[in-house]
């Protein structure tokens, strides 16, 4: 049985896609000055579009048989397509990747705020509305 129809579900998914995207940030950060380095990015299109691309599914052969398919939904770290090299190949570029992580942060904790507000919801109901 599902509580809040599928809320707490996406949520966590959601809060995947940005730890995945803040590690990637962080790796990015931290390989500023690694020469060759080329930076990399989480990315939800792109996500998307692997998604449906690499669906499975399977023959029904029989009405009773169940249809169903199952879809990679786990965010997937790509290189950046245009990016600008340093003079030693390094493609971070520092100001965005800041603002990138800082706009991720916002983001997170949106999503956890959800999260608190659905668990407190629950609380509530749990405890009688006291």
């Amino acid at each position: 049985m599902d509580l809040f129809g599928g809320t707490i579900s996406s949520l966590e998914n959601g809060l995947s896609y940005a730890t995945l995207k803040n590690k990637t940030i962080a790796n990015n950060i931290a390989n500023v000055d690694t020469p060759n380095y080329k930076a990399k990015d989480v990315s939800f299109k792109q996500m998307l579009n692997d998604a449906q691309q690499s669906s499975i599914t399977a023959n029904r052969n029989d009405v009773r048989h169940f249809d169903f398919s199952i879809k990679q939904s786990k965010p997937g770290v790509y290189s950046y397509e245009n990016f600008r090299a340093r003079h030693n190949g390094n493609g971070v570029n520092m100001d965005a990747e800041q603002a990138s992580l800082a706009e991720n942060t916002i983001y997170y904790n949106a999503l956890i705020d959800r999260v608190n507000g659905k668990l407190n919801s629950l609380n509530t109901v749990i405890k009688g509305g006291k």
